[in-house]
């Protein structure tokens, strides 16, 4: 092999690797609303978070709701007469 057709064959070995080096490293994250997400591709993945609480959001409006009609129902309870005036 010619040293002059080596050099060429190095450089675009050299130059094919670099080019893949860097294609590499710059595809694989992205920066959307100060947040670094992983890839192009996050809102199609699986939800990996869930969240602790009730799976209702109206949990809190039933919970009141219940709390009122246990207190009316102790005020109707005490309210109601004794028999003996």
């Amino acid at each position: 092999m010619d040293v002059r057709t080596w050099a060429v064959s190095s450089r675009w070995l050299l130059g094919l690797c670099l080019t893949a080096n860097l294609a590499s490293v710059g595809c694989l994250q992205t920066t959307i609303g100060g947040q670094t997400l992983p890839s192009a591709y996050y809102l199609d993945d699986d939800v990996q978070y869930f969240p602790s609480g009730p799976e209702t959001k109206l949990a809190n409006q039933i919970r009141a709701l219940e709390r009122y009609r246990v207190e009316r129902e102790g005020l109707e309870a005490a309210n109601l007469p004794s028999g003996s005036y």
